[in-house]
């Protein structure tokens, strides 16, 4: 034989007794019930025959193991019997995942290992599964593999997003820290010439202003002396015995004071109008009783006017009107009373009106009849007629037109900052956020989702408009290559 087959055959050899040696290992014997990761606790090294329970406690002889006889406190000599209550017994279940089951369950009649090992020695005819078991784990495995795949594919794109966004706000938000404080420099600047121009408009409107207080101060004078004559004039027209006192009796005579219209003045009336006395003296007359006949008899001379009669007066005429009908019907309960709104000495045209509730037609065959409607822009042209603007010399309304400029400008930089601090506010809140270990929530924030399939697991309202969603996505998941090889390993018995 050449030195090159002998070589060769003891190439062959060598590689015969490796796999022999490789599969000896393997193949270590062990009791019944005992995992291969524990099968070295129960060898006999030292050929003593001697087995030392798992506890330390006891030694007792090899033959005793699976004997059906609890020895070891700790149940490790019935590993594979149900004889001792705290022992363990291993579910090799080639093929699928390991098992480990109380021994209390073998051969129990009921199948707990996938392959059958647990029921050996009873009637319950256990058939071998671990197959098909294994072959759908991995399948679920598989499936579960390419998921986490595109998941952390997901993850990876969504986390640059997120940091990208961060980046950016961060360098948003230097921006806005030097802006900002050239905002306040140009707010403050505003608010000082706003301040300037608001003094020198003041100055110059204060001297309209006493003008027209003084003008308003001479016309309530005047006013003031009119009322006071008029009711000096009534009060003697009404006192007929010119005793310098206004008695009931007096009153009783004038059916103007017929307030229930019944053609009599009963004394209860004409009370009402001494402020419920029964005489009064002029100046008691002018504070407490003028008040009330002046209203009744302006209703019963007719000198109520609407507003947009062409006449001077209007509007004054209209204010006294509403003063009239508020004293007659608001405050005495006359509104209550039918013969009063019955009453020919009322013109129907000044009762008070609710224009909410008053019917529609009513008011159009009003104005049918009145020929006019006096609407609520009739009365601001009115009054607009009766109080004009100011006119202002072009100086002063020079320094109002600068002092609206300058509240203008005011304003806009007031609101520039105000905008800016919220935004601030806003970037600062994004960034103080959690979004996960790598940002990749971060792209998500502000954004609504929608959903195809049944990732929402749950929604809760921990507080009033509160609510909180929880969601699953792969794009949570983080994806290692070697999880299927680790997954492989815990798996000691494949």
């Amino acid at each position: 034989m050449s030195p090159k087959h002998r070589s060769g055959g003891w190439l062959l050899l060598l590689a015969t007794i490796c796999n022999f040696g490789i599969l000896v290992l393997t193949e270590l014997p062990r009791p019944r019930g005992v995992s291969i990761s524990q099968a070295s606790l129960y060898e006999d090294r030292t050929g003593s025959g001697q087995f030392v329970c798992l506890d330390g406690k006891k030694i007792i002889h090899r033959e005793r193991i699976n004997d059906d006889f609890c020895d070891c406190d700790d149940g490790s000599d019935e590993p594979g019997t149900a004889a001792c209550p705290v022992g363990t017994f291993h579910c090799t279940n080639a093929g699928y995942k390991p098992l480990n089951i109380p021994s209390s369950r073998v051969n129990d009649g009921i199948c707990d290992c996938c392959d059958a090992s647990d029921e050996y020695a009873s009637q319950a005819n256990c058939v071998n599964t671990c197959s098909e078991l294994g072959k759908e784990d991995r399948m679920r495995e598989k499936q579960r593999s390419e998921m986490l795949k595109m998941g952390n594919q997901l993850r990876l794109e969504m986390s640059q997003r997120g940091r990208a966004l961060k980046d950016e706000q961060r360098a948003r938000l230097v921006d806005l820290d030097k802006n900002r404080a050239e905002a306040e420099a140009l707010k403050q600047e505003k608010a000082t010439l706003k301040a300037e121009a608001e003094e020198l408009e003041n100055a110059a409107l204060k001297v309209y202003r006493d003008r027209e207080e003084e003008a308003k101060r001479v016309k309530e004078d005047a006013e003031a002396v009119s009322n006071r004559e008029e009711a000096e004039e009534t009060f003697r027209k009404y006192d007929s015995n010119q005793n310098q006192m206004l008695e009931i009796v007096e009153l009783q005579t004038r059916i103007v004071f017929d307030r229930n219209r019944d053609g009599a003045v009963t004394e209860d009336e004409a009370r009402f109008f001494l402020d419920e006395r029964d005489q009064v003296d002029f100046e008691t007359f002018v504070t407490l009783c003028w008040p009330r006949i002046k209203p009744f008899l302006m209703m019963d001379s007719g000198l109520f006017k609407p507003p947009g009669e062409e006449h001077e007066g209007a509007i004054e005429q209209t204010e006294d009107a509403e003063l009239a009908t508020n004293i007659a019907y608001d405050l005495e309960g006359s509104e209550h009373d039918p013969a009063a709104k019955d009453s020919p000495y009322v013109d129907e045209e000044y009762l008070p009106h609710n224009g909410e509730e008053e019917d529609e037609d009513t008011m159009d065959e009003q104005d049918d009849e009145e020929g006019e409607d006096v609407g609520e822009g009739e009365i601001e042209q009115a009054l607009a007629a009766e109080n004009p603007p100011v006119e202002y010399d072009a100086a002063t309304q020079e320094l109002i037109n600068k002092a609206n400029e300058a509240r203008n400008q005011y304003i806009e930089a007031d609101r520039h900052v105000r905008e800016m601090e919220q935004e601030i506010r806003s970037i600062k809140e994004l960034l103080d956020k959690d979004y996960g270990k790598e940002e990749e929530f971060a792209a998500l924030n502000g954004e609504c989702f929608n959903f195809e399939d049944r990732e929402v697991l749950s929604v809760t309202e921990p507080n009033r408009c509160e609510y909180e969603y929880r969601m699953q996505t792969p794009a949570a998941c983080l994806y290692q290559e070697e999880q299927s090889s680790s997954t492989k390993d815990a798996h000691d018995e494949l």
